[in-house]
């Protein structure tokens, strides 16, 4: 018995994205559950009024899957009356080379390729939803500081103030730097891709036409988002998410507006006219990790705590958002079992469900940056050929399509 812990069934660390659905995922359970997280949004909380020109720099593009997932807990409807903007098509070249391809959702028979949401938008969608979940306490401010096991296969998550969480599972969903992956000595397989995203919204001369547009240069791909807002008429904003090498992302951060938006208009070779405008710019260096086990003891990983992939293609929220899905279809068909929360055969089934899924698209991430990051001719040639060739054969790259988007 450990004195002065609150007691629950599961806590879930983390109540980013992918923590914070998987909440949701649980409603209805007879299961006392705790979110905990450094800070949570206020109720209502968005960074900007419905009707604002002005975006969250930090986006998600999410597949028909993740979109779902949250219809499933009611959540979608919820993004969609404030705002999202789905993308029909996606247009990808080679900078060094004459290889392009192009998806389109109509090839597929499907409305869409995805939406592009911003996280803050995503975040208060979720919260509105989670509030007043009978079986569910909002733990906040909470920093994850120490973790003490428990006779009976319980684990005790204790907080930098002292606060004391007992509970028969914890679910670490607490990010790339996951802190309960650190605390539960859980191994895990990193490496550097020697790459720094830059993320800004941009205003352009001309529409973005429901387009993701994504341009590989010899330094890293640059991506350009499609955005909309309330009233809109022209859509013309754009996400942009470059990723380059570190210095050369310090000098494009430094650089004076003006220069900057020359820099990126040149970058996408002008597919959308000038730059007409940028906001603020942000950095972040790119590395992928791979947890050697997701399940230890009565502890799980979840999302960024137990993989992170390049963004290229923009699938590691849908992977942590699939990641917590078969994690809620496993704990129910456990417990309808009469199996317990912790139950090693319960958790290794989530982990062999998830795992392949996850390293086969982190080492086709891997393998695209790997290609594209190639300079000798051969490559150059072979890659432009590749381009080409999937984008004639329909029946393939339909295949691929339905594959990133979720199908």
């Amino acid at each position: 018995m450990n004195e002065g812990a609150e007691k629950f069934d599961l806590v879930i660390a983390g109540g980013g994205i992918v923590g914070a659905t998987l909440a949701c995922l649980l409603d209805g359970l007879e299961l006392r559950v705790a979110l905990v997280e450094q800070r949570l949004p206020d109720e209502g909380e968005l960074p900007f009024q419905e009707s604002d020109l002005r975006f969250d720099p930090r986006v998600s593009a999410l597949n028909e899957s993740s979109r779902q997932v949250l219809g499933d807990v009611g959540v979608w409807s919820w993004i969609q009356g404030v705002r999202s903007c789905d993308y029909r098509e996606m247009r990808v070249w080679d900078a060094e080379g004459t290889g392009s391809i192009h998806f389109s959702a109509a090839a597929l028979g499907a409305d869409s390729l995805g939406a592009i949401v911003e996280n803050s938008i995503v975040l208060a969608g979720i919260y509105e939803r989670l509030r007043g979940q009978d079986n569910l306490s909002l733990v906040s401010p909470f920093t994850s500081a120490a973790l003490e096991s428990e006779d009976g296969g319980e684990s005790v998550l204790i907080g930098e103030s002292g606060r004391r969480l007992q509970a028969c599972l914890l679910v670490g969903a607490d990010g790339g730097n996951s802190a309960i992956r650190r605390l539960a000595n859980m191994s895990s397989t990193e490496w550097d891709y020697g790459q720094a995203a830059l993320v800004t919204t941009v205003r352009t001369a001309r529409s973005h036409e429901f387009t993701a547009w994504q341009r590989f240069l010899e330094t890293g791909p640059v991506a350009f988002l499609p955005l909309a807002a309330a009233g809109e008429s022209e859509f013309r904003h754009s996400s942009v998410v470059w990723s380059t090498q570190p210095d050369e992302a310090e000098k494009l951060l430094r650089l004076p507006d003006e220069q900057f938006r020359a820099r990126l208009a040149f970058a996408i070779e002008h597919r959308l006219g000038e730059v007409e405008w940028s906001d603020r710019r942000f950095r972040f260096p790119l590395r992928q990790h791979h947890a050697d086990s997701y399940v230890k003891d009565n502890i799980v990983l979840a999302g960024d705590s137990a993989h992170t992939i390049h963004p290229l293609a923009g699938q590691g929220v849908n992977l942590g958002i699939r990641d917590v899905a078969v994690l809620a279809e496993e704990l129910r068909a456990g417990l309808a079992a009469g199996r317990r929360l912790n139950d090693p055969v319960v958790l290794r089934r989530y982990e062999r469900r998830r795992k392949s899924d996850n390293l086969g698209m982190m080492w086709a991430m891997e393998g695209l940056h790997r290609l594209f990051g190639a300079q000798p001719l051969p490559l150059r040639w072979l890659r432009n050929t590749g381009l080409n060739l999937v984008d004639r054969a329909a029946p393939l790259k339909n295949f691929l399509a339905r594959r990133a988007i979720g199908a």
